[in-house]
């Protein structure tokens, strides 16, 4: 079946999460792209800021991870991207250009990027989390991953609100308690809807220590 070539810089970083909404979706490996800016103004239905990427200067680049998907799964990863509304969430881009870690440009990617941008918007907590998680899994540059991890990021008041209850059960997949657990604690059941309790680890350190651990060994 054809593939085709998408770039992951935000919660699409975590293959578990990726995979959850496109199941053929494989990781080929990291890109950049140069004179963008990664920002949360993307305004998603529960007010919170999502992972867009918008124009920024000539020393400015967003790292992110390159993934194979059937493209029998574009529609899926549409609907996941809220491409598919009118008006979209997203608009899909099937030209963008972006560099491997080799220096090869790569052509005819997939990507989305919001229809607005709306600045002065943070994230919940657990989308922060995803992103880390995924900057981690990939292998991001260091400093990028603690970029990611010290980002401002809010509680979410909803605990039973369906997008973090998915948000921790993939943190869980894919290895990363830990930060679900920075996140307010386990999973809650839709029955449970009570504000989440605090948190006895800080997302922020366990990230923070995953990166210096990683330019110990490097």
């Amino acid at each position: 079946m054809p593939r085709f070539l998408y770039f992951a810089y935000g919660s699409n970083l975590l293959a578990e999460r990726l995979a959850a909404r496109c199941p053929s979706a494989e990781p080929v490996g990291l890109a950049s792209v140069a004179g963008w800016r990664l920002a949360f103004q993307s305004k998603a239905f529960d007010g919170s800021g999502k992972a867009t990427l918008i124009r920024g200067g000539d020393g400015d680049v967003v790292h992110g991870r390159l993934f194979e998907i059937a493209v029998g799964e574009r529609d899926r990863l549409d609907r996941a991207e809220g491409a598919d509304r009118d008006p979209p969430v997203y608009r899909r881009h099937d030209d963008f250009a972006v560099t491997r870690p080799d220096g090869e440009v790569v052509s005819g990617i997939t990507v989305y990027l919001a229809r607005e941008e709306t600045p002065a918007l943070a994230p919940w907590d657990w989308y922060r989390a995803l992103i880390v998680a995924g900057g981690m899994q990939a292998g991001l540059p260091a400093g990028v991953v603690a970029a990611l991890a010290v980002t401002p990021a809010l509680p979410d008041p909803l605990p039973a609100r369906r997008g973090r209850r998915e948000a921790l059960a993939v943190l869980e997949r894919a290895g990363f308690a830990e930060l679900a657990k920075a996140c307010g604690g386990g999973v809650v059941t839709a029955a449970n809807d009570r504000p989440a309790e605090a948190p006895t680890v800080s997302l922020d350190a366990i990230a923070e220590q995953a990166v210096a651990d990683a330019v110990a060994v490097g």
